[in-house]
């Protein structure tokens, strides 16, 4: 599989991510449809198989439950194989989310995802936005938190997934990477998308399936048409659906 460049980064990822939301948490999710949870051997030979479709970039974060700690203990043999991301600023705890912004919280955020994940650092950490996206990056030190972060060698690169255009594009003159939502009905982001891929600032994109509320076939080619999308993300606990979507973005490749 032909792997794209996160932005000006030295990652290179698939064009469709794997979401480990669904592997780690079922409860105040979006979709449509409830799901049960998989048992933790049914956990590791999906996660192995996503790898070995071609499927490296894993995104993953505290938020989402069980989801680092079941990666850790599925894919820790295979890191140099995977592209890993997580996220600071969220957790879920007893049914409720909670946020905490600061460089302190960030610090201790991502040590106890490297534990659970079972690795010395993480190739991505992103801010996971409570939607207040301007107060973060301006009204707190998130920001130097994760740049030092990065300095300390904890992650390799540093970026922002939040629910504003505004907050996007104030994240752009320090992300490696954006993540935002972009699909056929909200495309709000596209103009601040084009200006991060302008500016060498890797673009990954969330909720392309309007959170399983649109048609992969459709919905799949018109994210990765967009020329600065460099991967899709897209969970799921159905191998044969994984390669399904990971079918329909090679196709894409070679018309």
């Amino acid at each position: 599989m032909v792997h794209n460049r996160l932005g000006q980064t030295d990652l290179h990822v698939s064009p469709i991510g794997f979401g480990a939301f669904k592997i780690g948490r079922n409860v105040g999710t979006k979709y449509p449809r409830g799901y049960d949870l998989p048992a933790d051997d049914d956990v590791s030979v999906l996660l192995n198989t996503v790898v070995d479709m071609g499927i490296n970039y894993i995104d993953t974060a505290p938020a989402y439950g069980l989801s680092e700690a079941r990666i850790g203990a599925a894919l820790h043999h295979r890191r140099d194989d995977i592209v890993l991301s997580t996220k600071v600023g969220e957790r879920f705890d007893d049914g409720q989310s909670s946020y905490t912004f600061s460089a302190s919280a960030v610090r201790t955020s991502l040590e106890s995802s490297l534990r659970a994940l079972r690795t010395d650092a993480v190739d991505l950490v992103l801010v996971h936005s409570d939607g207040n996206d301007l107060d973060i990056l301006h009204q707190t030190d998130t920001v130097d938190g994760l740049l030092r972060a990065r300095e300390d060698g904890l992650t390799r690169c540093i970026g922002f997934s939040g629910k504003s255009v505004a907050g996007a594009a104030a994240a752009l003159p320090w992300s490696d990477v954006i993540m935002v939502e972009y699909h056929a009905n909200d495309t709000s982001h596209d103009a601040v998308m084009r200006d991060a891929h302008a500016g060498g600032v890797g673009v990954v994109v969330k909720k392309g399936l309007a959170s399983g509320h649109l048609a992969p076939p459709d919905a799949i080619p018109f994210v990765l048409r967009h020329p600065a999308v460099d991967s899709l993300v897209i969970g799921g606990l159905n191998a044969a659906h994984i390669r399904e979507n990971l079918d329909i973005a090679s196709t894409m490749r070679q018309a």
